[in-house]
């Protein structure tokens, strides 16, 4: 009698607790349910997003800064607030054109909520809502042609104009920053109010 009574508190010990399987299967059921949530309210969604375009602009930078030096050609990014487009200048007439059928170059929107803010030495850039025309315009506007050069010059000797750049989502202030600095390299950071 005396050993069944020790082993009754032993049993009664074991069924109260709970075992690392248990406790796992909570963890992950938990894990899923919230990430559905999240999803749901488009918290994650939009800052990949975010994360996106800056990533996407920062690869398409390398790109075409590879592709200057190795075809000797001189690119130029044009930056308006709404997105942006890549144009190449022409060394016979010494203009500025947009890239014509290259489906990388194309110009890109960002999402209507998201907005850039560009920084050059320090000061902020108004940027305009469309891009400039690169094209003879009619009779009524003067020729913007000549006039024309892009925000951030892309060169055959391997240079790049230094810029810092926001790209804003306005519902929440949330942003990623995208910096070229002086040496060329590229970098993007998270949320950094210190910037603004």
């Amino acid at each position: 009698m005396p050993s069944s009574a020790g082993e009754r508190p032993e049993a009664v010990r074991e069924q109260k607790a709970f075992t690392l399987i248990e406790l796992l299967v909570v963890v992950v059921i938990v894990g899923i349910v919230s990430s559905f949530l999240l999803l749901s309210f488009g918290i994650l969604g939009t800052d990949r997003a975010l994360e996106q375009h800056a990533r996407r602009l920062g690869s398409l930078l390398e790109l075409t800064l590879d592709e200057a030096t190795l075809q000797g050609r001189d690119f130029g990014l044009e930056l308006m607030r709404g997105g942006y487009r890549f144009v190449e200048l022409d060394p016979v007439l010494g203009l500025w054109s947009e890239v014509a059928g290259d489906d990388v170059l194309q110009a890109r929107q960002l999402e209507d909520d998201m907005e850039i803010e560009l920084y050059i030495e320090g000061r902020q850039v108004v940027l305009a809502r469309d891009p400039a025309s690169t094209e003879k315009s009619d009779e009524n506007r003067r020729d913007r042609r000549e006039d024309y050069a892009p925000h951030v010059l892309i060169l055959s000797s391997g240079d790049i104009s230094p810029f810092r750049l926001n790209i804003v989502r306005a519902a929440d202030s949330a942003q990623k920053t995208l910096t070229v600095s002086p040496a060329g390299e590229i970098r993007i950071d998270a949320d950094d109010e210190s910037a603004r």
